[in-house]
């Protein structure tokens, strides 16, 4: 018999082993499991597999340890959970053999150094002042015939277009637009308009009307340069100084268009009333702000997940004065949680939510889960979720993991939430992990 004959049918017997193993729903868990995990430092996380097979791992220990050994190589069991520890900055690999001799997966691990936040749950008042000045109608000038039009309609301005030059002049509230257009109107030649739309500079010429009755000079626009409201605190980072709220865009109230930042401040606002929600008619909480020479903070940005900017010094009434760890959007799971939010005057109360779907995402999106209020108490209060109430920062075993963004309009208890990892990153407390690979993906 030809000796290498036994390794050959062993072989066979192997590949064969594998591959009815490989389309059993347990060896499909291993497939499906990430290639790559992140932790933070001193994190200790478990990974189950339930796979009733042997495998050796291969790791740096100086980096990761599995099992609290300080090995680079041990045997497990893939059907007993496996306890991962972080102990320093940097990057390993956690290699998997099957039976201790097929390779079968490499997983690519990531430490990130470690970071806590202290969750918010304040309402408070928001002031933001555009980049320059949105544009959120048209109106009708009578010239000199009788004959009516929209100068700014002629020019091709839009509405959610942002003016920010008159004659290359910079513009960035009403006033100022009003005396450059008046100023530059008597010249009795178009103004050349600067504008953003989508992002994009463009330039126009607008020829604008003298109102005899008025006696003053018209572009046909109704235009506007702020925005005022309420939300809520979702954190703030006392290392690096910073927080973010709202967890959803603040949009302008009559174009819907995403407002460019010029400036803003957050202040400290108390609930006085709030209108409960309804299937088809979501509520709102009502407010009003406090001590306004008082700013917590100021807007820096207005992304996709909320308001983000400094902030100097602890905010007051909160409920959790300590900072939490925050968990990456792959760890967060359904399953029961709360939420941290006022329906009454300024103290943050604790709310019992359920994260009832968790979407996989790798990179930032929003309605990253879809949560509902199990609380009987805030229930009877607001009905569910409210306006108001974004921003509210959501908590699961101890961790923080996202904020409350939206209602759904025909079912107030229930609604959506975005990840705080990707709030952490428009904040600049949180890089993605492929910003140290020279790819720069926080906002």
């Amino acid at each position: 018999m030809d000796p290498k004959q036994p390794k050959r049918i062993f072989g066979l017997i192997l590949v064969v082993l594998v591959g009815l193993i490989g389309v059993s729903t347990p060896m499909q868990k291993i497939v499906a499991f990430p290639n790559e995990l992140r932790l933070f430092t001193g994190q200790l996380k478990n990974v189950q597999y339930s796979v009733p097979v042997q495998a050796e791992l291969t790791v740096d220990p100086e980096v990761l340890q599995v099992n609290g050994k300080a090995q680079s190589s041990l045997s497990v069991s893939l059907k007993e959970p496996l306890s991962l520890h972080s102990y320093q900055i940097g990057k390993t690999q956690m290699k998997v053999k099957l039976f201790g001799k097929i390779p079968f997966k490499t997983v690519k691990v990531d430490i990130v150094p470690d970071l806590k936040v202290v969750p918010g749950g304040q309402t408070i008042g928001v002031k933001v002042n555009s980049a320059g000045v949105l544009v959120v109608g048209h109106h009708q000038v009578v010239d000199e015939a009788g004959n009516k039009q929209s100068p700014g309609e002629t020019a091709g301005l839009r509405l959610g277009d942002m003016i920010t030059a008159i004659n290359k002049v910079k513009v960035n509230d009403v006033k100022k637009l009003g005396e450059l257009c008046e100023k530059y109107s008597s010249h009795k030649k178009p103004l050349t308009v600067t504008f953003l739309r989508n992002g994009k500079s463009m330039t126009t010429k607008l020829k604008p009307i003298y109102d005899v009755q008025e006696k003053e000079w018209r572009i046909g626009l109704y235009i506007r340069d702020s925005a005022a409201g309420v939300g809520t605190l979702t954190f703030y980072a006392p290392d690096q100084g910073v927080y973010g709220a709202l967890g959803h865009v603040i949009t302008d109230m009559d174009t819907g268009t995403p407002i460019v930042v010029g400036d803003g401040e957050i202040l400290q606002a108390s609930v006085t009333s709030i209108n409960k929600s309804q299937t088809g008619d979501p509520g709102e909480k009502r407010a009003h702000f406090v001590k306004e020479k008082q700013i917590l903070g100021n807007i820096e940005r207005n992304t996709a997940f909320g308001i983000f900017g400094k902030m100097n010094e602890m905010p007051t009434h909160s409920f959790e004065e300590q900072a939490i760890p925050v968990a990456f959007a792959e760890d967060v799971k359904e399953g029961p949680a709360h939420i941290l939010t006022v329906v009454n005057g300024q103290k943050v109360e604790r709310f019992d939510i359920e994260v009832v779907h968790v979407a996989k995402q790798s990179s930032p999106a929003t309605k990253g889960m879809v949560i509902k209020v199990t609380d009987e108490r805030l229930i009877n209060k607001t009905g569910g979720i409210v306006q108001g109430m974004s921003g509210s920062p959501i908590i699961q075993d101890g961790k923080l993991i996202g904020a409350v963004t939206h209602v759904f309009v025909n079912d107030p208890t229930s609604g959506y939430g975005c990840f705080i990892e990707w709030m952490l990153q428009d904040a600049g407390v949180l890089l993605h992990t492929n910003e140290a690979e020279g790819t720069d993906l926080a906002s």
